[in-house]
């Protein structure tokens, strides 16, 4: 077979064919070179034949002349149209910080078919020659200025504005609107419609899209709504990151349940509500020391909130509690950390690394004096270091309280009464201490209970997490028994009613726990007690002290690290019963 494959080629009218077709072959191959090689040549440096910049033709143009000409065809415009119901609506470029980007737009144009594909960049290029493509302007706007715009010509415009259904609790009683349906601008495709029309340098009139919406509740839908809303009758939900704690009741809950998968709905305006106050950016530390430590911040990770997360959680919960026994649940709120970039650690050698313990308190209600009191007693306290074997004691700390040291009078507990004396306010900063140095599980030397429950010390506690001082019969004292200093740093905001004492240093792995307390031996208070008053106007009545229950409260409190308990110790606090004490008057009417 390649025999005679041999003997046909040999043939002279075969070799003479064959040379032809050689010859053609290489000469067309050189003329299609040859083409492509002066097409390149001369589209060097040039945009490629056929391109188009919105309406501006800008084949074969440097990219200086493509920028001159669009910089000449761009000037004058200086507004887009829309248009609703044969009444026109002008949105200003400046008003929305809109400006074409030429430089880009050129640029964008000249790499057209300037890849590193060379099959393809040239297959393209030559394609040019009769295909024509346009490319869109490049521009910037303020997105948020262009919103609000829209916003505000949809006031203007007349449309039926549908009214969205509604869920509320109201006295226990479910209370639901149905809705009314209605039509409203379709933003998103509006700014679509916008932005086509700015990117291809047109000069329509824009209609404003308006589309139906019905989201009206049929017989079925208020039916499985009210019954899902009454499951939730007299449950909650808290919701808590680091000192933050916002507690949801049964009529919060509700409205929740009524989602709307197109707009924002109540859940999404609370979860917006929650960002304001959890986000925060990263904060380094600052460290200044002179006999005492003058500044202090530690270093904090930026916070945002984790808001797809929180929502799937607040929404999983909330069903936990409409299908089961539950009363309430609380959720860790999920969020996204930043470091910061200096960190407590690398700005002092005393060993004041991280946060290893902190407490709280409120003092909501308290008089005017009261608060003052307990900024001051606080501010003492404020950025004082305990050396490692240290004792710190709250009365050697504060030193003197009166008058003289600028401390007012609030009510105090002395000789088994209530009344107005300086320093009243004080027992709040040791008891919020009290509470820090448990959750950093130091030893507590010294402690003492009130001798009556004081309701400022159980708005956001249990019953028995007190500790009184009055020096110098009662003192607060702790040991610093790790291995380096510890900074306390206090937190009083007078706005929120609240304290907080933060504790730093190196954590040793230790954990503190501490148990539930338990109440018991419960004794109800005294008969009120009234004492005529002379002083006072006859028909007066005027309380000077407020009835308490008695108990005997205990918690037991452990230290555990690297899995054995280093630390234990028993906390009983004696209440006793209190007596409510009038004043009446019997004096002389005014």
């Amino acid at each position: 077979m390649l025999t005679n494959i041999r003997k046909f080629l040999k043939q002279p009218s075969i070799k003479r064919w064959v040379l032809k077709f050689l010859v053609v072959a290489f000469a067309f191959s050189s003329l299609v070179f040859l083409s492509i090689l002066v097409f390149n040549i001369y589209y060097w440096g040039r945009i490629y034949k056929g391109v188009y910049i919105a309406n501006t033709y800008v084949g074969g143009l440097v990219p200086e002349q493509a920028k001159n000409l669009l910089y000449n065809n761009l000037n004058g415009l200086n507004k887009t149209t829309l248009s609703y119901d044969n009444q026109n609506y002008d949105i200003y470029l400046d008003d929305i910080d809109f400006s074409y980007d030429i430089d880009k737009s050129v640029s964008s144009a000249y790499k057209l078919y300037r890849s590193d594909n060379i099959f393809y960049d040239q297959t393209n290029s030559i394609k040019s020659l009769t295909k024509n493509v346009v490319l869109a302007l490049e521009y910037k706007l303020d997105e948020q200025k262009l919103k609000d715009n829209l916003s505000i010509i949809a006031g203007q415009i007349t449309t039926n504005d549908p009214v969205f259904p509604s869920l509320n609790l109201v006295n226990g009683e479910v209370v639901i609107k149905r809705g009314v349906p209605g039509e409203e601008v379709d933003y998103q495709k509006l700014i679509s419609l916008i932005r086509k029309n700015l990117a291809i340098q047109q000069k329509n009139i824009l209609p404003i899209p308006v589309t139906k919406i019905d989201k009206t509740l049929d017989d079925e839908g208020v039916k499985k709504l009210e019954a899902k809303a009454m499951s939730l009758v007299n449950k909650g939900l808290s919701l808590k990151f680091e000192y933050y704690n916002l507690g949801l009741i049964d009529k919060d809950l509700v409205p929740l349940i009524l989602l709307n998968n197109d707009q924002q709905d109540n859940l999404d305006v609370l979860i917006t509500r929650i960002e304001k106050e959890v986000n925060r950016e990263p904060q380094n530390s600052v460290f200044v020391f002179q006999e005492r430590v003058l500044e202090f911040s530690p270093s904090k990770d930026g916070i945002s909130v984790d808001k797809e997360n929180l929502r799937k959680l607040m929404l999983q919960n909330i069903e936990e509690l409409a299908d089961g026994d539950e009363k309430s649940f609380e959720i860790e709120i999920p969020v996204i950390r930043t470091p910061a970039e200096i960190t407590t650690a690398e700005v002092n050698n005393l060993g004041i690394k991280q946060l290893i313990g902190s407490g709280s308190s409120k003092f909501v209600g308290s008089i005017p004096s009261r608060i003052h009191n307990i900024g001051l007693a606080s501010s003492k306290i404020n950025g004082t270091l305990v050396a490692p074997g240290e004792t710190f004691s709250f009365n050697q700390r504060l030193g003197d309280v009166s008058a003289f040291t600028g401390y007012k009078q609030a009510y105090i507990i002395k000789d088994g009464r209530t009344v107005l004396g300086d320093g009243g306010g004080v027992c709040q900063v040791s008891t919020t201490l009290f509470r820090a140095v448990l959750n950093a599980g130091l030893p507590v030397v010294e402690r003492k209970a009130h001798a009556y429950r004081v309701s400022y010390y159980e708005q956001d506690s249990a019953p028995g997490l007190d500790a009184t001082v009055y020096d110098p019969l009662t003192d607060f004292k702790f040991l610093n028994d790790t291995e380096g200093h510890i900074l306390i740093q206090t937190i009083f905001d007078p706005k929120k009613f609240s304290l907080i004492f933060e504790i730093y240093g190196t954590s040793d792995g230790r954990k503190s726990q501490i148990t539930k307390p338990i109440v018991s031996a419960v004794i109800s208070p005294p008969e009120d007690l009234y004492t005529d008053d002379p002083t006072l106007p006859t028909g007066t009545i005027k309380q000077v002290d407020f009835k308490a229950w008695g108990a005997k409260v205990s918690f037991n409190y452990s230290v555990e690290r690297n899995g054995e308990i280093i630390y234990e110790k028993t906390f009983i606090s004696n209440f006793r019963p209190w007596q409510a004490k009038f004043l009446r008057g019997t004096g002389p009417a005014n």
